[in-house]
């Protein structure tokens, strides 16, 4: 299970980098675009239709679906210095509150994420750039990005209550 976990964070965390560098090429290709019309011999506008709508959906998709790993990875930034200061038992207790209240308050947030898919799904609601996109598809990889990070909160607290000590302190010093 633990491998399936990993494998599952580090997915996402990959699929997160592959859509900045999609990002990175959308918008590189709409610069040349935009010079070749400016400078070029050409009277005509290129454009990539949609392109900043495009791009804004692969932002949302790749940040949440970063977050999994970043937190897996002691990648976000925290605040130690008053767990530092607690005694063991305490800053366990602390550590694994923080957790499940984190784990509680992703969760909520997939599940109204869930219903504004469901609805846009149901609906059909449309992006209403150039290319209409059925905003379902990039809300569903941002869903998946909140489910991952609840799964990953949830997979974190059960570490630490069962190590007896903060997990995520160990990753940040490895």
């Amino acid at each position: 299970m633990r491998k399936l976990l990993d494998g599952v964070y580090t997915g996402s965390g990959l699929l997160s980098a592959g859509l900045i560098a999609a990002i990175c090429l959308l918008v590189t290709a709409q610069v040349v675009l935009n010079l070749v019309t400016k400078y070029g011999p050409f009277d005509v506008n290129l454009t990539i239709p949609s392109y900043a709508d495009f791009a804004g959906y692969m932002l949302a998709a790749s940040s949440f679906l970063a977050l999994a790993y970043t937190l897996t990875r002691g990648g976000h930034i925290r605040v130690t210095m008053v767990l530092n200061a607690m005694p063991a038992r305490l800053r366990l207790v602390s550590e694994s509150l923080c957790l499940a209240l984190g784990a509680a308050i992703a969760g909520f947030a997939s599940y109204y994420m869930y219903l504004l898919t469901h609805e846009s799904y149901e609906f059909g609601d449309m992006s209403s750039g150039i290319i209409a996109i059925p905003l379902y598809i990039p809300q569903s990889a941002v869903l998946a990005g909140l489910v991952i990070l609840t799964v990953a909160l949830v997979d974190l607290t059960l570490q630490t209550v069962r190590a007896g000590r903060p997990v995520l302190v160990q990753m940040n010093t490895e």
